[in-house]
């Protein structure tokens, strides 16, 4: 008897150990499965150069679409929206536990701040993006024209209910770390992920980097240029408050108002002139009139820039305050300094605003945002890459995929579209040289530092992104490649969904 329990508990040892699942029955009656993961293979660690050498393990498909979508931000959300609508399988891949990018992991709480009388928008997804938050009574009007201010929070249930209504298929809480490429590293396959449930593989016909940072094209092998660190537009640390009187800040504001022209009282800034009396919600000589009376430390210098939302419950939103440079968003160390930093800037910001901005004495933190905010990292070297004197001079393409309004902000530049100039956004900027069947959305897309300060704006990203995706669905549809797709049945497609090309 004792030698068959001996044996019977040495059994289930041997397939424990072996990573097999079991049925324990506890004393108190709970069944439950008890698993072990068989622990990976020794690597090589090669001290010298330091580098480490795993050994190859097989990676399991988690999935297998037409269109794979890697982040799912305003330029993502477009992306996989389009795509279905094209009538492609469509996965939309996001490391957040959220889907809305830095509308919802950072706090910026505007797809489109700059509609001052006269701007002429492209339509589409973007705008549609904005009218169902509306809609569902999630956005607030911003403080001194027509734009809309959504709630960052919100706007998770409204990208929610557009993603369920759509067909698409999500992934929350999982990163692309890797590439599958073609034999001869010329075509995209998929990624492969890492999440919770371990390194999988995703299998596409197609993938759009939504990343923001180009970090697909980058795995990928596709050339792409950077600004020099030092040269960067800063990161920001956004925040929210609580407890603010609103009706006595709004009449502060009132009293002391503030303008674009004031944006050039700390920088050298270029404007056309017809911007610099315009109202703006900014904030900067009372971060200096706090560095006097020492309510804050003198060398709290990042600290200045924009308000927005004011609810009736007295809460300030979108606190657009603390700002960092000299940070590459794509070095992890450079991105664990800055965020550690902008939490301290932030707290000296809202310091400040409680001392001496009347309607904030009362004021506490109300949240951070989940990740900082990037203006500025990795743009794709493209089939076109647009230039500022594109965006400055209303340029037209004959593969247009939408247009975006002449806004410019960004490397000392702000032009406000009040004249309803607007230049068209060609397909080739997406269109990475070195790798087919990958297409690039969003911040990332092809041009030098003038179009950048148009394009990385979140609006321009739904334009690309709507793009994106309907060249991923009509390329699969007829049987070419994303850098031969025709071109006419893409701009047929985008007028469907409402685009505006012209």
């Amino acid at each position: 008897m004792e030698n068959d329990k001996y044996l019977d508990r040495t059994a289930r040892m041997l397939s424990r150990w072996a990573g097999q699942k079991q049925t324990v029955v506890r004393p108190d009656g709970v069944t439950e499965e008890t698993l072990r993961r068989p622990p990976s293979l020794p690597g090589q660690l090669n001290a010298a150069d330091a580098l480490y050498q795993e050994q190859p393990r097989p990676i399991p498909v988690l999935a297998e679409c037409d269109v794979l979508v890697v982040g799912g931000g305003p330029a993502g959300l477009s992306a996989a929206l389009a795509a279905k609508r094209a009538g492609a399988d469509t996965i939309l891949l996001e490391r957040f536990g959220c889907f809305g990018g830095v509308i919802t992991t950072v706090g910026i709480e505007t797809l489109a701040w700059y509609r001052y009388e006269g701007t002429i928008e492209s339509e589409g997804i973007g705008v549609e993006m904005e009218r169902m938050a509306a809609q569902m009574g999630g956005t607030i009007k911003w403080p001194y024209n027509d734009s809309e201010c959504l709630d960052a929070d919100f706007f998770k249930v409204v990208a929610d209910h557009l993603i369920r209504e759509s067909g698409v298929r999500p992934i929350l809480h999982c990163l692309a770390v890797e590439v599958l490429l073609s034999p001869d590293s010329r075509q995209i396959q998929g990624v492969i992920t890492e999440s919770k449930s371990g390194r999988q593989v995703v299998l596409a016909k197609r993938v759009i980097d939504c990343t923001g940072d180009a970090d697909i094209a980058h795995l990928a092998g596709a050339s792409y240029r950077k600004t020099p660190r030092d040269q960067m537009m800063g990161v920001t640390t956004v925040f929210s408050c609580s407890g603010v009187d609103k009706e006595r800040f709004l009449q502060y504001t009132e009293e002391q108002p503030a303008t674009y022209a004031d944006w050039s009282r700390v920088w050298d800034q270029e404007t056309t002139g017809k911007e610099d009396a315009l109202r703006s919600p900014y904030l900067d000589k009372e971060f200096v009139k706090a560095r006097e009376l020492g309510v804050i430390p003198e060398d709290s210098g990042g600290i200045g820039g924009s308000w927005s939302a004011l609810t009736e419950a007295g809460e300030a939103t979108n606190l657009n305050l603390a700002h960092m440079k000299n940070v590459d968003p794509t070095d992890v160390m450079d991105l664990t300094r800055a965020e550690m930093r902008g939490r301290q800037e932030a707290m000296f910001a809202l310091t400040a605003l409680k001392g001496v901005v009347p309607g904030f004495e009362n004021a506490k933190l109300r949240n951070f945002g989940m990740t900082l905010g990037v203006r500025d990292s990795r743009k794709i070297i493209g089939q076109y890459n647009l230039t500022g004197e594109d965006v400055r001079n209303q340029a037209r393409f004959a593969d247009s995929i939408g247009i975006f309004p002449e806004f410019i902000d960004g490397y000392n530049i702000l032009i406000l579209p009040t004249s309803g100039r607007y230049f068209e956004v060609p397909y080739g900027c997406m269109v990475p040289l070195e790798v087919d069947n990958l297409l690039v959305a969003g911040r990332c897309v092809a041009g030098d530092k003038v179009s950048h300060a148009a394009m990385r704006n979140m609006m321009a990203c739904t334009v690309t992104g709507q793009g994106a995706g309907v060249a991923a669905a009509i390329s699969i549809r007829q049987q070419s490649t994303t850098a031969t797709v025709d071109i006419e049945l893409l701009q047929a497609e985008l007028q469907r969904q409402g685009v505006r090309l012209r």
